[in-house]
């Protein structure tokens, strides 16, 4: 089975995960691909894996032909999608990209346009597989598992081929924040690893947002409008004070690369009282916290307008910049450089303008960079991945474990 045809396995089944959920994984149906994936890796040979109480899946494959002193190598991807689309009843449609816009539904006239998405240009040629418009597809993560899963049939049928010994997982609820909030590192028992989880080809990703959230209450006070004068506080109107005092510009629509910014993801208000979320990134540690540091003032700044416990503030950190980690690790990097270069692939090393598991595992002593799965436009309808990348990919896997055949150096 190709790496193709189990991707259009996968996204068939709703995977979506909730960040309002107090269990772990955060919605049971995870549960339903994470089974799936137990049953597929013993029929590959990988006959210890199991999925345990929090839903991680994991699984040995011996090495062969490595020689003695060869690290034991990760390999990490993720099985749940973003709560910012529905993952239910995904149409995936395979299509030879010809140029130019792709009509993904034509009868509610929803249109992938060339114009908006200009690297389109580099698909030409391909063969894209895409959605019909009315959910994301779930290429983030579950190209990122077909990939694996292509690299462990590849040595289920090639059984002659060096390899490291490796370790496999599959994990819930990364897309909410908690991927790792159960993850045993000591028991995974890698030397390193790898997450699956990137963009296109060739991007490989050591560097990453320090991430937190800021959860805004803010109260107000309703009374008839006819007899409201000097009494109401509108506690939508006094948020809306409270968003226009933050930068403008540094929003995720005005910013690019290592730029930082706060990003207002929901609103729930009435005149009693509004809620209200936003998450909080950048690069620099020092911008990081001195962007904190402007949302507290800015809430201060509020109650000493309107009194004391208007608005209610927490802010709590997410992840840090794995790069503190990887930078003692470059190696990890450098190989990824080279196996890409092996197979013909101009390596793009980039920083992500996200996170990953494996900025968490990083700090919990698993170095563990990103790879590329060939997705694009994440978390949205129009996402897609390229079926030849998707196939480059595993090649790529297949020579970043030949490098690890030998001890590092």
């Amino acid at each position: 089975m190709s790496a193709k045809e189990r991707f259009l396995r996968y996204v068939k089944i709703d995977t979506q995960s909730d960040e309002n959920s107090a269990t772990y994984p955060s919605t049971e149906k995870q549960k339903d691909l994470l089974l799936l994936l137990v049953q597929e890796l013993k029929e590959l040979g990988l006959t210890d894996a199991e999925m345990d109480q929090y839903g991680y899946v994991t699984a040995t494959l011996e090495g062969v032909g490595a020689s003695e002193g060869a690290p034991t190598v990760g390999l990490l991807a993720h099985v749940d999608t973003s709560p910012d689309l529905s993952g239910a009843n995904v149409k995936p449609r395979e299509m030879l990209y010809c140029g130019g816009d792709i009509m993904l539904n034509e009868e509610k006239n929803i249109v992938m346009r060339r114009d908006e998405f200009e690297f389109l240009d580099r698909f030409i040629g391909k063969h894209l597989i895409v959605t019909d418009g009315t959910t994301l597809l779930g290429g983030d993560d579950k190209a990122g598992i077909a990939e694996i899963m292509g690299l462990l049939e590849y040595y289920a049928e090639h059984p002659e081929v060096k390899h490291p010994k490796m370790r496999i997982a599959f994990t819930p609820d990364e897309e909410v924040g908690a991927g790792t909030d159960h993850f045993d590192v000591p028991g995974f028992n890698a030397d390193f690893a790898y997450t699956v989880d990137g963009g296109l080809l060739g991007e490989i990703e050591y560097e990453n947002f320090n991430a937190a959230s800021a959860s805004i209450t803010v109260h107000g006070v309703n009374i008839h409008p006819g007899s409201a004068k000097n009494k109401m506080r509108n506690s939508m109107l006094i948020f809306s004070e409270l968003n226009s005092m933050l930068p403008e510009d540094e929003i995720p629509a005005r910013t690019e690369g290592y730029e930082g910014f706060y990003h207002l993801t929901e609103v729930n208000g009435c005149v009693e009282r509004t809620d209200a979320h936003y998450i909080i990134r950048d690069h620099d540690m020092d911008i990081f916290t001195s962007r904190k540091e402007k949302m507290q003032r800015v809430c201060d700044a509020i109650n000493n307008k309107y009194g004391k416990g208007t608005v209610e503030l927490e802010l709590k950190d997410s992840y840090y910049n794995m790069k503190e980690k990887i930078a003692e690790h470059m190696y990890l990097v450098d190989n990824a450089r080279a196996a890409m270069e092996r197979c013909g692939v101009e390596p793009i090393v980039m920083p992500i303008r996200g996170g990953t598991d494996g900025a968490r595992l990083s700090f919990e002593g698993l170095p563990c960079p990103n790879l590329c799965t060939s997705a694009a436009n994440m978390h949205g309808r129009y996402e897609f991945v390229c079926s030849e990348d998707m196939e480059k990919i595993v090649q790529i896997l297949k020579e970043l474990m030949i490098l690890y055949t030998e001890p590092v150096k």
